[in-house]
């Protein structure tokens, strides 16, 4: 079994900063690519950013400059760094990654049960 666990989520003003994390664990063999989603209200879910196994990220044209996604491979943990909230930045934010299992041909990919962030004055 695999799990996918969000933390760092909450109310933050405009302008403030928050800081995701997302652990790994379980019957984990290895690890690729880790990535932030996010889904507004009313929206279709969307990549916020991304980052491979070899530490080379991506992000959406909305947040790069102000989020950074990180990886730490020894701790199976992928962190967004989100500065100069915008409230266009509320969403549900979700953890992704694939990875492969102790056992299991092939690789998956696996979701959090995503944290709320709520940018609002």
């Amino acid at each position: 079994q695999v799990q996918l666990v969000e933390s760092g989520g909450g109310l933050e003003q405009p302008g403030g900063s928050l800081r995701l994390s997302c652990v790994a664990s379980g019957t984990i063999r290895s690890i690729g690519d880790m990535a932030w989603y996010r889904q507004g209200p009313g929206k279709q879910r969307e990549l916020v950013a991304g980052v491979t196994s070899d530490g080379t990220t991506n992000y959406a044209g909305s947040v790069k400059g102000r989020f950074t996604i990180s990886r730490d491979n020894a701790k199976n943990t992928v962190y967004l760094q989100m500065n100069n909230l915008k409230p266009e930045d509320t969403a549900v934010y979700y953890c992704n990654s694939r990875l492969w299992q102790i056992g299991v041909f092939g690789a998956s990919d696996y979701w959090g049960q995503g944290t709320q962030v709520t940018v609002s004055s």
